[in-house]
């Protein structure tokens, strides 16, 4: 069973996203949303997990409204998504978890 997660919170305060990292597995995907398209970044290490676990089959997205409010930008590896995908998303996964802090 595919499980999309939700990853609201920055990881720069809380270590929500190490928790998901650590639980997401092969057919899950993961959103970021609210702070925690903080996780995409400059260099931060999470970028770098990120893209290692996009490297062994996991899809990782962010959602562009918040990337938009908090003037950051994507990088290619990772696929942004509106509202509307949120929800196709979730229509396509059996479960969602939700990762708060």
């Amino acid at each position: 069973m595919s499980t999309l997660h939700t990853v609201n919170a920055s990881p720069f305060q809380y270590s929500v996203l190490d928790s998901c990292l650590r639980v997401a597995s092969v057919g899950d995907s993961i959103l970021l949303l609210e702070d925690g398209v903080y996780a995409l970044v400059g260099t931060h290490p999470y970028k770098q997990q990120l893209q290692h676990i996009i490297d062994t089959g996991l899809r990782v997205y962010a959602l562009l409204p918040h990337l938009q409010e908090r003037h950051l930008n994507a990088p290619d590896t990772i696929e942004v998504v509106d509202y509307d995908g949120f929800v196709a998303l979730s229509t396509q996964h059996q479960r969602i978890q939700s990762w708060y802090p």
